[in-house]
């Protein structure tokens, strides 16, 4: 393996963990309405449990309104009740062959419980990114002990991978930011 793999490797973990720590944080709940809040509660439909998504449209057409249309209106009542067993603390509003989601005002106590998860979710987050760190420098110098690379090239390659380590987590950090600032906005 060359330190090249080696850091390729690093960076596309790191990437994905950055990937999910986005995810994530599209999960919690704001005080507005957001499809990703919804989208990948599991419906149970033809015998399998499908994505919301899969299984109907989601819209919001209003800032605190989530619409869903079902492409089969038989499954109405099934994603209404999936809605309601969600950890959300949302209830649907079933409307003919629609279903409505309004979504409710933040309590002061709410939020900071909101703020807490995300800050723990991007913990989690830079934890991960500094793992890959760790895996990736002793990588580099088992290549180094291994006679593959000499230790000025292993000096090098520590400071790319803690650059990279500073960015992913700056990045995790930019964005608990704008996820904080989104939370606690009355």
């Amino acid at each position: 393996m060359s330190l090249q793999a080696v850091l390729d490797g690093m960076e596309e973990k790191m990437m994905k963990t950055l990937e999910v720590v986005h995810h994530e944080f599209s999960t919690v709940r704001t005080g507005k309405a957001s499809t990703s809040l919804v989208e990948n509660i599991p419906v149970e439909a033809y015998g399998a449990h499908m994505r919301l998504r899969e299984v109907a449209g989601i819209s919001t057409p209003e800032p605190r309104l989530i619409v869903i249309q079902p492409w089969d209106a038989t499954l109405v009542q099934a994603i209404a009740h999936a809605i309601q067993k969600s950890e959300l603390g949302i209830n649907p509003v079933v409307d003919g062959k629609l279903i409505r989601i309004p979504i409710p005002q933040l309590d002061q106590e709410r939020r900071k419980e909101l703020d807490k998860v995300c800050k723990k979710l991007a913990e989690d987050g830079r934890i991960a990114i500094r793992n890959e760190r760790r895996h990736g420098i002793e990588a580099a110098k088992k290549l180094q002990k291994d006679g593959k690379i000499t230790e000025d090239e292993l000096k090098h390659a520590e400071k790319q991978i803690q650059q990279k380590t500073d960015d992913y987590i700056k990045e995790i950090d930019t964005t608990l930011a704008h996820k904080e600032k989104e939370i606690l906005a009355v």
